[in-house]
């Protein structure tokens, strides 16, 4: 019997997962605040996540057997009886359910809630997928990699859905938030079933679960990491146009060729007034950095 409680998400899953984008949007927006504000770091846990079903369909299909390309990590502190799951290995559910979570709604509540513009899903899961931990495994407390070093993008949000129904506190593996300076865990949570934990990935993000579990027999601490990013900036000095070209061909119509030179006047003029732009907003920014070197002197 599924739950009648009412999920965050009302994704839609008669065909596929679909969920819109601008409630999605919306429904980010709603807990931006909560999230800013929040100690040690940028932070949210959200209970009843997912609608019940597709929480309940996702732990159906969590892959007991060995597939192709499994990482078990065996390296003590730095993550032990810890198997990583890639979702392309997986059945045509969890597929579906990934290529959801690395969709433009989900992107677009993300973006809601962290306030991060541009955020951008990795197709390849570095990193990510479905993890399962099991008897005495653990966690050390971290602060996660920055760069997908592959994609050259900026890591900037994780978020941890944890599947584990009828979790007992004596098992351990809450999750640990550790102060910036780490002389405090600020905050503990338990990864009980459909409960999402979204976090800002800075160099200082310390979390964990640092303690070795202790499960009874075909227990196992299992859960979907998500890891989002932004772009590098790619600067442009010379203003140089970098929208779409279009040129006309050889034979075409005068009137083609006309069309084609209105384009590039198009093409042109955008390109300054953002160039333009760009270069108001780098004088604010090193403005705004001699202002703070400035005040640092004096304090």
């Amino acid at each position: 019997m599924m739950s009648d409680v009412k999920s965050l998400l009302p994704i839609e899953s008669t065909d596929g997962f679909v969920l819109d984008q601008a409630v999605s949007r919306a429904i980010g927006e709603d807990l931006m605040g909560e999230y800013a504000f929040a100690e040690p770091y940028p932070h949210i846990v959200i209970d009843n996540f997912l609608p019940a079903e597709m929480a309940e369909q996702l732990l159906a299909h969590f892959p007991e057997d060995a597939k192709a390309h499994d990482k078990t990590y065996q390296k003590g502190y730095g993550g032990t009886h810890k198997r990583q799951i890639l979702p392309y290995d997986c059945d045509v559910y969890m597929r579906d359910a990934f290529a959801f979570f690395n969709s433009a709604a989900m992107l677009q509540f993300l973006e809601g809630v962290t306030n991060i513009r541009g955020l951008l899903p990795d197709p390849y899961f570095s990193g990510g997928g479905l993890h399962e931990t099991s008897n005495g495994g653990l966690l050390g407390i971290h602060a996660d990699f920055r760069v997908n070093e592959s994609l050259q993008t900026l890591r900037r949000v994780n978020l941890l859905i944890y599947l584990n129904k009828d979790w007992q506190d004596a098992y351990g593996g809450k999750l640990e938030l550790w102060d910036r300076e780490m002389t405090a865990m600020v905050k503990s949570v338990s990864p009980v079933f459909n409960r999402c934990v979204i976090f800002n990935t800075d160099e200082d993000s310390f979390h964990g679960h640092p303690d070795p579990l202790t499960l009874p027999d075909g227990v196992s601490r299992r859960s979907i990491a998500l890891y989002y990013y932004t772009a590098m900036p790619i600067s442009n000095d010379s203003g140089e146009s970098r929208h779409t070209l279009y040129v006309a061909r050889p034979h075409d119509s005068e009137q083609v060729k006309a069309d084609v030179r209105k384009l590039a006047k198009k093409r042109e003029k955008r390109a300054k007034k953002l160039f333009q732009a760009h270069e108001q907003q780098s004088m604010k920014q090193k403005l705004a950095s001699i202002k703070s070197r400035l005040l640092s002197l004096f304090k």
